[in-house]
């Protein structure tokens, strides 16, 4: 399966699993998609996953960019909301987008780590100013439209379509609970295991990965269930206002 844009935000891995084929006499009767090749199993999936009003993402990839492993814990919709954490070598960010307004709390470490080129005391000032507290900006803002568009489930999941799988299909296992069937998919060097539903609709619950430049993991659950995207209660710093 081509890369999508999800496998560019979360989708890496840091191991594959060997194929396991049916014994010799084996009865295939039972067998989750019995008839379906890896690729046509694969497809399946992605309709699924496409189809969702919402779901949650959890685990974490390689991101030199961002310098090194992000911690990714996030529930987002088709209505552009979303509600999780994102963490990273220094500190970690609350995330809560609901409407047209994102909000966002920093530890300490990230704000420190993101005031590379400030002067000690304007850092200072910006740590005593913002560390631990809510804010809040505009989502249609410049600066925000990156953030506004990671929130929106549509657009992670936008090339995901017309996907043409060569996956092979794996032996079956669970993923946290769900009866699932394993996929091993190729791009290059880089070796894919997918973790497909057995049970009620065919969603993907896990994707591994491994590859030189984007390894990690991630999983899918809470498909169809509502993001928790409720503006912070109490003293909210604007921004837009404040800062602006």
């Amino acid at each position: 399966m081509r890369r999508t844009a999800l496998a560019a935000l979360c989708i890496a891995a840091a191991a594959t699993f060997s194929l396991t084929g049916c014994l010799p006499g084996e009865d295939k009767s039972n067998e989750p998609f019995s008839g379906l090749s890896g690729g046509e199993i694969a497809d399946k999936a992605v309709k699924a996953t496409s189809d969702a009003d919402s779901l949650r993402m959890k685990g974490e990839i390689q991101d030199d960019s961002a310098g090194g492993t992000i911690n990714l814990d996030m529930a987002l919709n088709k209505k552009g909301d979303c509600a999780g954490t994102i963490g990273m070598k220094d500190g970690k960010a609350d995330l809560i987008k609901t409407g047209d307004t994102i909000y966002m709390k920093y530890d300490e470490a990230f704000l420190r780590a993101q005031g590379g080129g400030s002067s000690k005391e304007e850092t200072d000032m910006i740590v005593d100013m913002l560390a631990g507290k809510w804010t809040k900006t505009s989502a249609t803002a410049e600066d925000s439209k990156e953030m506004a568009s990671f929130c929106d489930l549509d657009t992670v999941l936008a090339d995901f379509e017309d996907t043409n799988s060569d996956a092979e299909r794996g032996k079956t296992t669970t993923v946290d609970g769900t009866p699932a069937i394993l996929l091993h998919e190729k791009d290059g060097k880089d070796r894919y295991t997918l973790s497909v539903a057995t049970k009620g609709k065919p969603y993907l619950l896990r994707v591994v990965s491994k590859s030189a430049k984007e390894p990690g993991d991630m999983s899918f659950t809470d498909y169809d269930k509502p993001v928790p995207a409720d503006a912070p209660k109490g003293k909210v710093i604007d921004l837009d206002k404040d800062l602006g």
